[in-house]
């Protein structure tokens, strides 16, 4: 069977992806979960890159991707994931996973930033203004109560907030100033968010910069935020930001089952840097599998 993007989102919920991120995440830190580092091949002469993550927590799979962060005219990823019947290894299903990428990027964030930003905050800010935009927009929504959300982006922003009746920061720091929870979702590979600009008590998810020489956050905000990830290993082996920083906090799924503490104070600022793991990818195809199962 292969199932298009149109009948993923027609099965797929971001009420109930959350809560399976997290219980994928709380998996993974208590090492039930197999789990390569994902292989990433350059595309160098299109500047396009080609991953390979495969993952075993339940469900069996491997999700084939790629990621063209200078395509204008289509998405910049592109994915199929795969499905096996983990007892016998025969192939269960084959389907698109640009958008079940994109939710579960920030259902990922979601389950962060429930357990880590203050539970007052009131004040969300996005930086860019694409599909991880959207999403995060959505999923923010679910587990905080926001008075007042604000957009910047270099292109697109004023129809991102037109469309979603927010407000349209003239800049990045306008943006943040003040704000409680900070969602990072542009192509930057050099810091758009600097630590001189938050508040005491903020919470950021960044969501870009996945790659060793790229940085989307500054050396200030670093030093000063609490660092948690999805797994150590492919941070510290992927990230700039958490290689520039040199630690982690924790694991999030270690916070979600009590071995690690979150926030330990209104005023401490908090990040989640994520770069995106497999297993959140076969839980999410394996939630769409059993729901186009019973439609």
């Amino acid at each position: 069977m292969f199932l298009t993007e149109e009948q993923v989102r027609a099965v797929l919920r971001m009420e109930e992806l959350i809560p399976a991120m997290a219980g994928a995440l709380r998996d993974l830190s208590a090492g039930k979960v197999q789990q390569p580092m994902r292989t990433v091949l350059p595309v160098t002469e299109h500047k396009g890159f080609f991953a390979v993550m495969p993952a075993y927590g339940g469900a069996l799979g491997a999700k084939l991707v790629t990621f063209y962060p200078h395509n204008t005219k289509v998405h910049t990823h592109h994915a199929m994931i795969l499905l096996f019947r983990p007892e016998t290894g025969e192939p269960l299903v084959t389907m698109d996973g640009r958008l079940i990428t994109e939710m579960r990027t920030a259902a990922v964030s979601a389950v962060a930033t429930d357990a880590l930003a203050r539970a007052d905050a009131s004040v969300l800010a996005i930086l860019g203004s694409g599909v991880q935009a959207r999403s995060h927009l959505e999923a923010m929504r679910i587990v905080r109560k926001f008075r007042e959300v604000r957009v910047w982006s270099p292109r697109n922003a004023h129809a991102f907030a037109k469309e979603f009746d927010i407000r349209e920061a003239a800049s990045a720091e306008e943006a943040v100033r003040g704000a409680d929870v900070i969602v990072v979702a542009t192509a930057a590979t050099t810091p758009v968010l600097m630590g001189e600009w938050l508040s005491p008590g903020a919470h950021i998810n960044a969501v870009g910069a996945t790659r060793p020489n790229w940085r989307e956050l500054d050396d200030e905000l670093l030093s000063r935020a609490r660092i948690f990830v999805e797994a150590r290993e492919a941070a510290m082996k992927e990230s700039g930001d958490v290689i520039a920083a040199g630690n982690i906090f924790a694991e999030i799924g270690e916070v979600l089952a009590g071995t690690k503490s979150g926030r330990e104070s209104k005023e401490e600022m908090t990040l989640f840097k994520s770069v995106g793991v497999a297993v959140e990818d076969i839980v999410a195809a394996d939630l769409v599998w059993r729901g186009a199962r019973k439609s």
